[in-house]
């Protein structure tokens, strides 16, 4: 049976891998114009537009296997006697090799030292002279232009090679068949396939068997298993193992045992990965205890036995439907028969157990890692810190972060962003502030989210002066701001009535090409109305929905309650039955503005 890995395939471990007008300049005065309050569904001529002319009228008055070099693997046919051409390390001077050996000697280094484009210039010189390049750095250059992705320039290597009759071998082929499965160029790894000058091996199939399968296009794939076994090359456990896989995903778990099956009676022996597959595909279906049967059965029927991930799959199944205690029952079968549990055992039940709320028991199954040679990592923490967090315990979540460091255990950006966030929620936003200034002097680096997660907390807290020093730092750190970013400071800047910096933040929020949505709007519309400026407010409605931006039922509301703030209270009474009998805003809602008016 072949031993060589495809790409992507997991052999020690399971690998199932297997979202005509501008804004209001806030320096420009406002010419009332006679307003029009966009309403869904074509309303502009309702009587709700005749409402809001009297509002406005009264508030403006896997890499392939390596080789070492040999005569055949040179692909050097002949020496050719070399004319000078240019010297990559030195453009303007002749380099005179005494023969092909020197020029591959030179094309060699450059290759190996990473300098791929240098590289690739050299070869074409060769090429032009005369010269047969070596076969193993052309190998090594297509690796590296796939890996970069530029893949045009992986196959420019290949015509080079077969323009100067060198001979390229399985491998040359497998690494650019590769590169194109990696970047999605599956029919040009297909189309290479046909015109291989040698013939492909069980990795040159099983690379674009993977490449089709995670494509979920299992049909074409099965069309090149039979042209694999028409040419004689003929599929081993890794072959069976991804047709299998991909099989219980588009047909089922029954579909992938008659593949089994198939493997079988041709002499390919399964693996505990393709039992792990298999086992997967039964959970996926919600067949858990014909899972469980199936593990159990494993060793006197299949004559395979079950390993530490094979128990993991069953696992996670019985804590993601709520299985607790067929879950302890497994994890004490799988210690009886000798296969110890591992740290993603573990973490699998701390996380359920975080998630049910039962933080005791999970410290429980946290302090039993030990007994069992597992050393708690961050991913079992995280759970428990954020356990902590949802019941408001901050106390313990800190104690616990604590805990952690002091067991030589370090925090990652999830754990400090599950901190942060629970901080700034339960309104201690200068200790997240302090949290986050330490972080770099804790080995870990702050993200967007990070950042997110403080901008909004102390934007929230009324201090939008820190939150927009905060937003200059982490883009001085080469951190983008996103929507998220600019809608805390824009909603934060409104509520404290700096309207006119509200809406420059607005403003460069489009500049950037991010697009606006509705609660950036509303933040602004709210911030106008509560400026009395109901009528800007309007207009910036109109700018909304010029945008293509939906206005959503709070859009309406607020806006219903500034004309009521602006002491027209009769007028937004009737503007609010308007909406309503529209069905823009619900009842409910309506009832709610009805008693703030």
């Amino acid at each position: 049976m072949k031993t060589l890995f495809p790409p992507n395939q997991t052999h020690n471990g399971f690998n199932p891998k297997h979202h005509p007008h501008n804004p209001p300049n806030p320096t420009t005065p406002i010419n009332p114009p006679k307003l029009n309050f966009p309403l869904p569904n074509s309303i502009s001529r309702s009587p709700c537009c005749c409402v809001l002319s009297d509002v406005s009228d009264t508030r403006r008055n896997k890499n392939p296997r390596s080789q070492t070099p040999s005569a055949a693997s040179t692909g050097r046919l002949s020496k050719t006697p070399s004319p000078s051409f240019a010297d990559p390390d030195n453009g303007s001077s002749s380099f005179r090799p005494s023969d092909d050996y020197e020029a591959n000697e030179k094309f060699k280094r450059l290759v190996w030292n990473g300098e791929l484009e240098v590289g690739l210039r050299f070869l074409e010189s060769m090429a032009v002279h005369g010269l047969i390049p070596d076969i193993i750095p052309c190998t090594s250059l297509i690796r590296g232009f796939c890996k970069s992705g530029k893949t045009k320039k992986a196959t420019r290597v290949l015509e080079i090679i077969e323009e100067t009759g060198a001979v390229p071998d399985v491998i040359t082929y497998n690494v650019l068949i590769s590169g194109y499965c990696k970047s999605g160029e599956t029919n040009k790894a297909l189309a290479l396939l046909d015109r291989m000058s040698v013939s492909p091996d069980v990795v040159t199939y099983n690379t674009i068997l993977r490449s089709l399968c995670d494509r979920g296009k299992l049909k074409e794939a099965m069309e090149v298993l039979d042209h694999q076994v028409r040419k004689e090359c003929y599929p081993d456990v890794f072959t069976y193992t991804i047709l299998i896989e991909a099989t219980c995903k588009e047909n089922g778990f029954e579909q992938a045992m008659k593949l089994l099956d198939e493997m079988r009676d041709k002499g390919c022996t399964p693996d505990v990965v393709t039992y792990n597959v298999l086992i997967n595909g039964i959970c996926k279906e919600g067949r858990i205890d014909e899972a469980l049967e199936f593990l159990n059965n494993m060793s006197s029927c299949y004559g395979c036995q079950p390993n530490v991930i094979t128990h993991n799959i069953v696992l996670r199944s019985m804590c993601s439907t709520g299985r607790w205690l067929d879950a302890e029952r497994l994890l004490s079968d799988m210690v009886q028969k000798g296969c110890s549990p591992s740290v993603v055992t573990f973490n699998i039940l701390i996380n359920f157990l975080c998630r049910k709320g039962l933080l005791g028991r999970a410290i429980d199954v946290l302090e039993k890692m030990p007994e069992h040679g597992c050393t708690p990592n961050s991913l079992s923490y995280n759970p428990l810190l954020h356990g902590f967090c949802k019941e408001k315990k901050m106390e313990r979540a800190l104690e616990y972060l604590e805990i952690m460091v002091s067991r030589g255990c370090y925090p990652d950006i999830v754990t400090y962003n599950t901190l942060l966030t629970a901080l700034c929620k339960d309104g201690k936003v200068n200790v997240a502030v302090e949290m986050l200034r330490q972080l770099g002097n804790k080995g870990c680096t702050p993200v967007l989210i990070t950042y997110n997660t403080v901008i909004d907390g102390l934007s929230k807290m009324g201090d939008t002066i820190a939150a927009v020093e905060l937003l200059g730092e982490m883009v001085r750190k080469g951190l983008r701001p996103d929507i998220i970013t600019y809608s805390s400071l824009v909603a934060g800047l409104s509520r404290e009535g700096k309207i006119d910096e509200a809406i420059k933040f607005f403003h460069k929020l489009e500049g950037m090409g991010i697009r606006p949505n509705a609660i950036t709007y509303n933040s602004v519309m709210l911030g106008l109305c509560k400026a009395r400026q109901t009528v800007r407010a309007i207009d910036f409605l109109a700018y909304m929905v010029s945008k293509g931006c939906k206005p959503t039922e709070s859009t309406y509301t607020i806006l219903v309650e500034g004309v009521a703030y602006e002491g027209l209270a009769k007028e937004a009474l009737e503007l609010l039955n308007e909406l309503c009998s529209r069905g823009v805003v619900k009842k409910s809602s309506a009832e709610n503005v009805t008693v703030k008016i």
